[in-house]
């Protein structure tokens, strides 16, 4: 029996599903519902279903970012879409991170069992059963990308997709990073904010960047400094406080072994 998650911000929406649909009819079996997607994402992880139907326009959080991660950590999961947000290039972005449904809200019964129907053909096609104790179904296109796959070897679409989400949860990450690297931040901390578990994020990184996750903290960091060393109102251990150090000396250290100057150094350069 597939195992299937509804996850919507309105109560009434997930009640709905519930009751309209035919699940047995497909096999299928709600073991989960969230409203909001961060308890979304912990549900996937807790239950390890095998379809999901979602809203990507959730209060205050990044559903786009939550489907990416959902996706790139569990790459055979089937997904729909159920949403009011009409704009086309949301939802072309969301179908190329491997949504099998793009469903605008209210979505009519039919809509949502011929959905609910693909997913599971899709699903049958990729494996006839599913291992017992097995993380996800087992699938060719499981986790087969090496390092080069977009220019070196040729991919199906479903390699490709895979790919995409895959990128899409590495620029996220190291865009987070970037943007808060003046916070005490840890892998786990960006992990969750981007939907995936902490694990998984540091494969990608060693995967697709070739960098761990504390190099690469420790680059936007210094990226940062190099900005605020430009303007000399402000201390070099200031600067240090305003990007994350603990210390200046540490500080100094990192800045030099990536730039191979000292900070003070750098800033003479720039006289």
């Amino acid at each position: 029996m597939f195992r299937v998650i509804l996850i919507d911000d309105e109560p009434v929406v997930i009640t709905v599903l519930r009751k309209a649909v035919n699940w047995e009819k497909y096999d299928c079996q709600v073991v989960g519902t969230a409203f909001d997607a961060k308890s979304g994402a912990a549900a996937v992880r807790e239950h390890n279903p095998d379809i999901i139907f979602t809203d990507i326009r959730m209060p205050n959080e990044d559903g786009l970012s939550m489907l990416a991660g959902l996706k790139s950590e569990f790459p055979n999961m089937q997904v729909t879409i159920l949403t009011g947000h009409r704009e086309f290039e949301y939802a072309k972005r969301a179908i190329d991170l491997s949504a099998t449904r793009f469903l605008l809200k209210p979505a009519k019964p039919a809509e949502i069992e011929e959905a609910l129907g693909a997913m599971t053909k899709k699903l049958l096609e990729r494996s006839p059963r599913r291992v017992e104790g097995a993380p996800m179904w087992t699938s060719a296109h499981g986790d087969v990308l090496k390092e080069g796959a977009p220019e070196s070897i040729p991919m199906d679409s479903a390699q490709t997709t895979s790919l995409d989400t895959h990128h899409f949860v590495v620029n996220a990450a190291i865009r987070h990073m970037r943007q808060s690297c003046a916070e005490k931040l840890t892998l786990s901390d960006v992990a969750d904010k981007i939907y995936v578990s902490q694990w998984h994020l540091s494969k990608l990184l060693s995967r697709y960047v070739g960098k761990n996750f504390y190099d690469l903290l420790n680059e936007a960091r210094i990226e940062k400094a190099k900005e605020l060393l430009q303007d000399p109102q402000f201390r070099i251990s200031t600067i240090s406080e305003m990007v994350g150090f603990a210390d200046v000396s540490h500080f100094s250290r990192i800045f030099k072994k990536i730039e191979n100057v000292t900070p003070k150094a750098y800033r003479n350069s720039l006289m």
